[in-house]
């Protein structure tokens, strides 16, 4: 698969600006929740660099062998790859994350049954520290009601912000919604 232009500055210069924005630094602990391809993984991974670590989770094994290829070839080290079966369990220790990308995975298609969405979020609260960041890309969803959904797992609104991501290849304006523990 061939990155296109929009996804190459993505990949090599906004993405990071995108991911500082949000508040991600070096030497934290991350998690790309359905992290697919690794629009988001390799970003991250230059940001939080060598001291820094992202957990890549996705079902998708295609996606990610490909999500594997492109941290070769960027000499990328500090990404690990779990191979979910799209449970909402997480195989990692209690807080111990500094952030968590929920990127366009909150919604029906993923997540179509309510308690689904709530065991994940829950499985957040269990694996992020204290003073950890939940930021979330509301793309297929209502962004009041993940906001409602969000707030009744236990985290605590933060900030809303308007910014370009990448979306199926593609740069867009969107909004992402930045929550912290209670």
């Amino acid at each position: 698969m061939e990155e296109n232009k929009e996804t190459k500055e993505w990949l090599e210069e906004l993405g990071e600006k995108f991911l500082h924005k949000i508040g991600l630094k070096k030497g934290q602990k991350v998690l790309d929740f359905g992290c697919g391809i690794g629009d988001y993984t390799i970003p991250a991974a230059k940001v939080v660099g060598g001291k820094g670590k992202i957990y890549a989770l996705d079902n998708d094994e295609k996606s990610l062998k490909f999500l594997l290829g492109r941290a070769k070839r960027y000499g990328l080290k500090n990404i690990e790859i779990i191979k979910t079966s799209g449970e909402a369990k997480i195989g990692l220790e209690d807080e111990s994350l500094n952030v968590v990308l929920l990127y366009d995975v909150i919604h029906n298609s993923y997540f179509p049954e309510l308690e689904k969405r709530k065991e994940l979020l829950n499985e957040v609260q269990r694996i992020l520290r204290q003073d950890g960041i939940v930021s979330i890309y509301p793309k297929h969803a209502i962004p009041g009601d993940i906001k409602k959904e969000v707030e009744n797992a236990r985290f605590s609104f933060a900030r809303k912000f308007h910014a370009t991501l990448l979306h199926d290849s593609c740069l867009t304006e969107s909004k992402v919604f930045n929550f912290s523990k209670v």
